[in-house]
């Protein structure tokens, strides 16, 4: 029997309600009914105080060091950040600059942001697929865009916005699924040792 995917998704969002972090947990609802998962948020916005000043990993405290070890360890990784000035935020940055550079190697990460209007869309190909090539991660096939108009109470509720989210997860599930098998092959040879 093959343990769940450990499924982690990260909130650049810095407030909260955020429209950010909805649309990072309805995602992970989505994955969640596709295959059998670990579910976990990291919200940069409840971290941000504790790393926002660190130059070094080894200045963060035990809470930021295992948000970035979940990160780190996740089999699929769902990724949401606010535009800001047009681009991800400086503290989404930050975070992720503590992650170790070959730690996401391979890893399925679908890419996700939301903003004001559709002017700032082509932030997921100009700016966080390159972010996540560097890692050699997987960036799964479609990105999803959301903007204000999409959301009802800090809730996706955009009928379009959902068929897209549906839709992304499903043109993902090839490369979530390759994730599961190595993890099953990972787990047979430490048994197997």
């Amino acid at each position: 029997m093959t343990r769940p995917l450990r499924l982690v998704a990260v909130s650049g969002g810095m407030q909260r309600p955020s429209r950010s972090t909805a649309l990072a947990e309805h995602l992970l609802d989505l994955i969640a009914e596709e295959v059998p998962c670990e579910q976990r948020l990291v919200e940069l916005g409840q971290l941000a105080p504790q790393f926002a000043g660190a130059m070094w990993r080894s200045q963060l405290p035990g809470a930021v060091e295992r948000e970035l070890a979940a990160v780190e360890q996740a089999d699929v990784l769902v990724v949401t950040t606010p535009v800001y000035r047009g681009s991800y935020t400086g503290l989404f940055k930050h975070f992720f600059d503590f992650i170790d550079q070959d730690a996401l190697i391979d890893t399925p990460i679908l890419l996700a942001a939301t903003g004001g209007s559709e002017r700032h869309a082509l932030v997921i190909d100009h700016q966080l697929r390159p972010l996540f090539s560097f890692f050699q991660a997987r960036t799964l096939p479609l990105g999803i865009y959301a903007t204000d108009k999409d959301f009802v109470d800090h809730r996706v509720r955009d009928e379009a916005l959902v068929q897209r989210c549906r839709l992304a997860v499903q043109r993902g599930l090839p490369l979530v699924e390759l994730a599961r098998l190595a993890g099953a092959d990972v787990a047979q040879e430490s048994i197997a040792a």
